[in-house]
């Protein structure tokens, strides 16, 4: 799969994919593909501007649509498919993950100040994602995060094994887990871990996957076939 990202502070992009699952699976295992690109590259007036006042009034300002609209043409292609961050849009999870994964070529648009002009979002724009209900500052972090959820569910990016019971696969949260030494500050590893039975673990794990989710996310319940 290939990733483009739309930026005006492309280094932050860079220096994400320097480190950990994304360093390893763009540089080593070369399962992915990134296109890192600069908006005010595109820009074509003489101060290389990329945002302006918006008409009708309001605070802050809005980026303007030519810069967008040729980085966008730079790098489309046939199977492309175009995502705006932006607090506005429909919420991003893990079954959206899922389906983003089957993609050839996502493009992000990471926006900054009080957005970009409605004209990009109309003629290019996919699919308008937040990842939550509040503002960040710019649209590299939620561009990113969504890239590296995405990118975990592409095979071989990481094991098939660390997938099947991660949290939100079948609607629930991923049970506690614990590790050496058995006995930390006078709590000790629940005994049933340490039993060597493996139907009782399951048991185990799926109960307290169960309750992590009635208390943490109720919601996710409703869509479980754990009920």
């Amino acid at each position: 799969m290939k990733f483009s990202t739309l930026s005006l502070f492309p280094n932050l992009i860079d220096a994400y994919f320097q480190n950990s699952v994304a360093r390893i699976a763009l540089h080593k295992k070369k399962i992915i593909e990134l296109e890192n690109l600069n908006i005010r590259d595109f820009a074509k007036n003489k101060h290389n501007r990329v945002d302006d006042i918006p008409y009708g009034g309001g605070a802050g300002m809005v980026m303007t649509p030519q810069p967008i609209a040729d980085a966008i043409r730079h790098c489309l292609q046939p199977e492309s498919y175009v995502i705006y961050a932006t607090p506005s849009g429909k919420v991003f999870n893990h079954t959206l993950a899922k389906q983003l994964a089957q993609k050839e070529h996502i493009i992000f648009i990471a926006g900054r100040y009080e957005g970009i002009d409605q004209r990009i979002i109309d003629k290019y724009v996919d699919a308008e994602l937040s990842i939550g209900d509040y503002v960040l500052s710019n649209g590299e972090l939620p561009a990113l995060v969504m890239i590296d959820a995405i990118m975990r569910q592409i095979p071989d990016v990481i094991t098939p094994e660390s997938l099947i019971e991660e949290s939100f696969e079948d609607n629930l949260l991923e049970y506690p887990l614990y590790t050496r030494p058995e006995i930390f500050e006078g709590h000790s590893v629940p005994p049933v871990l340490l039993s060597g039975h493996h139907l009782d673990i399951k048991k185990w794990k799926l109960q307290k996957k169960i309750e992590k989710t009635l208390a943490n996310r109720p919601d996710l319940m409703h869509n479980s076939t754990h009920k």
